[in-house]
């Protein structure tokens, strides 16, 4: 349970930090880095599931995080825009 806990915190980190490189935002610190990341490994592994893609292992959770949430920064600016 422990562990699980911890690989959600790591997946999420990582994948939050590095959205929000690759959308260079100002930086949205640790825990919505955290959040962020977290969140759009859910939406990225639902995309990916619609599209028919599975991904698996250590690297391939933290892309599908990265691409969703890539997308959710996406979809926020663009709701913000609106």
């Amino acid at each position: 349970m422990i562990m699980n806990l911890i690989w959600w915190v790591v997946v999420g980190l990582i994948a939050g930090w590095a959205a929000g490189k690759i959308m260079k935002g100002g930086g949205y610190g640790a825990v919505m880095d955290i959040v962020l990341g977290i969140v759009g490994a859910v939406v990225g592994g639902w995309l990916m599931g619609m599209l028919g893609i599975q991904a698996g292992g250590f690297i391939g959770t933290i892309v599908v995080a990265i691409i969703g949430a890539v997308f959710l920064i996406w979809l926020t600016r663009l709701l913000k825009k609106a």
